[in-house]
């Protein structure tokens, strides 16, 4: 076979490429450590080295979260240390107030002093916040202030009961917080009390302010337990002389409890065993009303030949008006006869609303709504009630809401025994309720350092679970790295060989093609 002076080159060329290819891999191998360099130089270790290296990242994110977490559980725990010293200091206050033989009004009212300050510390530390400026018993509402002031004594949780968590390990979540409803405010109460409030949709400006309250009489409070009372206020002109004035009615079944009392602003109000206080000027409802203009061109109209009926609905409560006691109706006098006349005036009264020539209206602030009748009825009121009308302008007078609870938050436990020192008098009779206010602030002071104490163990517990998942992914992590080595570390003395067989292989290859490269048959001529 004949070979061309180029093929020779081209194979001389080829093989010394190859051969300084392996042996650049070679260099670079060793100059790395490394004997996978690319998925192609061993496809399954590659695919397993990925893995890996997965693996590691993952479980040095959780070493990250772990400390994050370590970080958060110690200052919940440092905080939640600071509130039992605070509420050991309180215990001592309370018992030294319960010798009502010895200390005046003027002593207690030293003594309210320093529970208010107490009371503004303890508060700054339920609203602590963490490195980051989240607040760290508010739940998932981290940007909220957990608790805020709403006057009269009174403190409200604005956060949730989210409990925010962080993954230690591939099978290991551990709450890193807790909510400030779970530890401070959901705190059985040795005995039935309540939880007072303002309605939202209160329209008094400056807001009226109901007091924290308290259970002066708690037989009597247990005879009504476990129902909510309302304190609603009503038009001036339900009472005589006109007045603010306000209703209250038991919350589930509307049963009125007091009905239109006098209302003088911060004067006790005393039912069913609980003694509180609203202060400032709460609003009055806006009249509702429902105007009519009657039809003289319809009259006469015989709705006894043509009978129908109104739903007439105010405040969740519909009666069925009758159209058919009058034989005709010939103008807006005898229509408002109608209305008025049995059994139509009990059901509008049953509602609160009072009915004219005119139209319909009522006090109390709720709108009314009309729905039904027939074209007669439509003719004489001027209203389309087949399709249904509400009217628009009444507006609800202001509420108060005095809930039963088994339950009592710390604030308003130290609330109370700060009110109750400040109105004590030096009678017997004064005293006698004091001291039993001071019994139930110890008794609801230990249960609340039981509630705290518990969540001081369940902190000491997840953070027992995040060294053992520490030293669990150290193990991983060492178990990892040696497989790692296994699979992509370099055999050093292997690849020396190596390295020294492919320098003689290239320079034997060049050797060779030098000598190749001379031959010519004109040597030979």
């Amino acid at each position: 076979m004949r070979i061309s002076t180029s093929q020779i080159y081209n194979i001389a060329s080829l093989g010394m490429g190859k051969a300084q290819s392996a042996l650049a891999k070679t260099e670079e191998q060793m100059a790395s450590g490394k004997r996978v360099l690319s998925p192609a130089d061993d496809p399954v270790a590659a695919a397993n080295i990925l893995k890996l290296n997965q693996e590691l990242a993952r479980t040095e994110q959780y070493k990250k979260n772990i400390d994050i977490a370590d970080n958060a559980l110690d200052l919940e725990d440092s905080t939640l240390k600071s509130v039992v010293e605070l509420m050991q200091k309180m215990n001592e206050l309370a018992i030294k107030a319960g010798n009502t033989a010895v200390l005046t009004a003027a002593d207690y009212k030293s003594i309210a002093a320093e529970v208010d300050t107490r009371i503004n510390e303890l508060m700054s530390l339920q609203n602590t916040r963490n490195s980051s400026g989240q607040y760290i018993f508010a739940g998932y509402q981290g940007n909220t202030p957990p608790f805020v002031y709403n006057g009269g004594g009174n403190y409200e949780y604005m956060g949730d009961e989210g409990q925010l968590l962080l993954q230690a390990s591939a099978s290991v979540s551990v709450p890193v917080s807790d909510s400030g409803k779970k530890v401070f405010v959901d705190i059985p109460s040795g005995h039935n009390t309540v939880n007072t409030s303002s309605n939202p949709g209160n329209r008094a400006l400056p807001a009226s302010i109901i007091s924290v309250g308290q259970v002066i009489d708690q037989e009597a409070f247990d005879k009504f337990y476990p129902e909510d009372m309302v304190i609603s206020f009503n038009a001036n002109s339900a009472i005589i002389p006109n007045g603010p004035n306000y209703t209250i009615t038991e919350r589930t079944t509307g049963k009125v409890i007091v009905a239109n009392a006098s209302y003088t602003s911060g004067q006790e109000i005393l039912v069913n065993g609980v003694s509180l206080n609203i202060s400032g000027a709460p609003v009055a409802p806006a009249a509702a009303s429902l105007p009519f203009t009657f039809d003289a061109a319809a009259a006469p109209i015989d709705f006894s030949a043509n009978p129908t009926t109104l739903r007439i609905s105010v405040g969740g409560k519909t009666e069925i008006l009758e159209f058919n006691s009058l034989p005709v109706v010939n103008n807006a006098a005898d229509f408002a006869a109608m209305l008025n006349a049995a059994p139509n005036a009990a059901k509008l009264a049953n509602l609160g609303v009072t009915a004219s020539a005119t139209g319909f209206a009522t006090a109390n602030g709720m709108n009314i709504s009309l729905q039904g009748g027939n074209a007669a009825l439509q003719s004489a009121m001027g209203l389309a009630t087949t399709t249904g009308i509400t009217s628009t302008n009444g507006q609800p007078g202001d509420s108060f809401f005095v809930k039963s609870t088994d339950k009592q938050g710390l604030l308003t436990t130290l609330s109370r025994f700060s009110e109750a020192m400040k109105s004590v008098k030096d009678t017997p009779e004064s005293k006698a309720v004091l001291s039993e206010m001071v019994a139930k602030t110890i008794t609801n002071l230990s249960h609340a350092l039981t509630s705290i104490v518990s969540t001081q163990g369940e902190v000491g517990a997840r953070q027992n679970t995040l060294e053992s998942s520490r030293n669990l992914n150290l193990d991983v992590k060492l178990f990892v790295n040696a497989e790692l080595k296994s699979l992509q570390d370099l055999d050093y003395a292997d690849a020396s060989i190596r390295l020294s067989m492919e320098k003689l292989v290239l320079s034997a290859s060049q050797q060779s093609f030098a000598q190749i490269s001379q031959l010519s048959l004109f040597n030979y001529l």
